[in-house]
C-alpha cells in the first residue's frame, strides 16, 4: 500500500507560484538563502515557510553554512517525483466494472 500522506507531499511542493520559482533558480545548482531571498524579492519568513514544504517533500535538500543555509534539488527526490507522477497516471487494463457481473 502507498503512503499516500508522504506522496502529497511531494504534490503540495509543485503547487504554488513561489516554490516554481525557487525550483527554477535551482535548478542551475545549490543557492544560498540569501541569494533566494534577492531573487524571490520575499522576507526570510515566507522563503522559510517555502523551503520547508520543498524540504519535506524531499525534492529540495539544504545545508547549513554559518548563519546561511544552502539549498540544492536532490536528484533522487526529483526522481521519486517524476516515477511518483508516471506511476499515479498509468492506466491498468482490467476487467470493467465489477457491477455489471
Amino acid at each position: 500500500m502507498r503512503d499516500h500522506a508522504a506522496d502529497a507531499k511531494v504534490f503540495k511542493a509543485f503547487c504554488d507560484v513561489n516554490r516554481l520559482q525557487i525550483l527554477e533558480l535551482l535548478r542551475s545548482g545549490e543557492k544560498c538563502s540569501c541569494v533566494l531571498l534577492e531573487d524571490l524579492q520575499i522576507s526570510q519568513s515566507t522563503l522559510s515557510y517555502h523551503m520547508k514544504i520543498l524540504c519535506d517533500s524531499g525534492i529540495v535538500v539544504g545545508r547549513t553554512e554559518g548563519k546561511w543555509t544552502h539549498y540544492g534539488i536532490s536528484q533522487q527526490g526529483s526522481q521519486y517525483a517524476k516515477e511518483l507522477l508516471q506511476t499515479l497516471t498509468a492506466q491498468e487494463i482490467n476487467g470493467g466494472c465489477a457491477c455489471q457481473k
